[in-house]
């Protein structure tokens, strides 16, 4: 088993399964490749500003040399419960800025009794974004939070990908809040922060391969 782990001191280590290895790395820029966004580095989180360039879509921070299969991915995220204004999560299986799967939640939809249902979703970019998604597979590819965290705060993540399927786990709990597959036949690539609004903020990325 190999992982990968990003701490909250942010330094990056990796573990060879049996060999015992260790590499620490600070997870400064030079670990890290932007793409329509800004990244500040400060006390263990990383605070992502999205660039909004005319064309170029999400926000993506793609940690270098990450090439992962199947296995469990965790982190906590932060956003704003702003409405309209908050979509953060993480990129998966990654081949270019314009080809990976995420999954992403909508803070401002938590606690809403009209929108809960819109608070995490799943999409295949290029195509099959929420938009896209939501018309052909109403409910399908979208859940509500469970447990439901403070919209405002911290929230920790875990997603299990096992071949195509996808579980989303939220705040240490052991039922998923959205089970799904994947829509492509992708089976590996690279990790990146995900963002589209105006910023979010990410800590302690815990990656373990199979």
């Amino acid at each position: 088993m190999k992982s990968l782990i990003l701490f909250t001191s942010i330094t990056l280590s990796l573990y060879f399964g049996g060999l015992n290895a260790q590499t620490n790395t600070k997870a400064v820029q030079e670990n890290w490749t932007t793409y329509n966004s800004k990244a500040v580095y400060e006390n263990g989180t990383i605070h992502l500003n999205h660039l909004r360039n005319d064309g170029e879509g999400s926000a993506l921070l793609w940690l270098k040399e990450s090439n992962f299969k199947d296995g469990s991915i965790e982190l906590d995220i932060k956003g704003k419960d702003v409405r309209g204004q908050s979509f953060v999560g993480l990129a998966f299986h990654g081949l270019d800025n314009s080809h990976y799967d995420a999954v992403y939640f909508r803070p401002f939809n938590f606690k809403s009794p009209e929108k809960k249902d819109n608070a995490v979703q799943y999409i295949d970019s290029p195509d099959n974004g929420f938009y896209e998604l939501r018309k052909k597979f109403p409910g399908k590819y979208e859940n509500a939070v469970r447990p439901v965290p403070d919209p405002n705060d911290w929230f920790h993540v875990k997603i299990e990908i096992t071949g195509k399927k996808v579980e989303v786990y939220l705040e240490g709990s052991n039922e998923p809040t959205l089970t799904v597959e994947k829509l492509n036949d992708r089976s590996q690539g690279m990790i990146g922060l995900w963002m589209d609004s105006m910023d979010g903020w990410f800590r302690n990325l815990t990656v373990k391969d199979r």
